[in-house]
């Protein structure tokens, strides 16, 4: 019996323990996973809380990734260039070691036969989402990143550190509500929370006329999971556009989540069943 959960603060359209239970049982393992919601003043009393009661792990979520890093005794590679943990494992002595999975997750979303080796990529918003698709896409080859934010000057952390981790891609940022065409964007990513049930479901990041600059063979991806087919993701499908969903970033990042904690790999088909019947 494997004792896990999840720790960020609000937790209520969080679907993460179907899905860690589907892949735990696909793998032969039975499994306590429990959604603790915890606001960042809470995080100490949660950590002694998840030391003195017998968990081998948890997920991390908002407010939590970047916060989260002052109590682990190491990160994998992920978190380092990411800045941020979201799956942690703990140790038989108590210790806790962070990984970033949803760069994995990201990644893995995207389907192997698209190249991106060269090109431009736009990415709507610059917070810890946004970090995770830099890590992913440039390790997919991209050339250039182009952030549209609503706010400029909250950007500049973001941008001063993806700079400084990538020197090789060409960072630029604008204001989303300035848009410039994106006639050589070859994927255009949304790292916002906009619509996200319960969080402007119903509007989108950027407005219908940007659609109208966008190249034919562009991809567009949704990192927002519930609702699985989002306004921007219908729109674009509309449109003729090839679309990636939040979603499967989501089960693949679950995935490796389950591999660190039990060394197994777990059945991805069978975790994404699980979330569909979930939301």
């Amino acid at each position: 019996m494997y004792k896990l959960g999840i720790i960020g603060y609000p937790l209520g359209h969080s679907i993460s323990a179907v899905i860690q239970k589907a892949g735990l049982n696909s793998i032969g393992e039975e499994v306590q996973y429990d959604v603790m919601e915890t606001p960042a003043e809470d995080l100490v009393d949660r950590i002694k809380y998840i030391k003195t009661n017998g968990y081998q792990g948890f997920n991390v979520t908002i407010p939590l990734k970047v916060p989260m890093s002052l109590f682990l005794t190491d990160i994998d590679d992920y978190a380092n260039v990411a800045g941020c943990v979201n799956t942690v494992k703990v140790t038989e002595n108590k210790e806790f070691y962070g990984y970033n999975t949803d760069i994995y997750g990201f990644k893995k979303a995207i389907p192997a036969d698209i190249d991106l080796i060269g090109k431009t990529a736009g990415i709507l918003g610059t917070g810890g989402a946004a970090r995770a698709a830099v890590v992913g896409l440039a390790e997919r080859g991209i050339k250039n990143i182009d952030f549209y934010t609503r706010n400029i000057i909250n950007s500049h952390q973001t941008l001063n550190y993806v700079r400084s981790k990538f020197p090789n891609i060409e960072f630029n940022v604008y204001q989303i509500q300035n848009m410039r065409s994106l006639e050589n964007t070859s994927i255009l990513v949304n790292a916002t929370p906009i619509g996200m049930k319960g969080y402007m479901a119903d509007q989108m990041a950027l407005e219908y006329k940007d659609f109208d600059t966008l190249k034919s063979d562009a991809i567009v991806y949704d990192i927002v999971y519930n609702p699985s087919k989002t306004i921007l993701l219908k729109e674009a499908e509309k449109r003729g556009f090839k679309t990636i969903g939040g979603l499967d970033m989501l089960i693949y990042q679950a995935e490796r989540a389950i591999e660190i904690w039990t060394g197994k790999v777990p059945d991805a088909k069978l975790m994404k069943i699980a979330a569909l019947e979930a939301l």
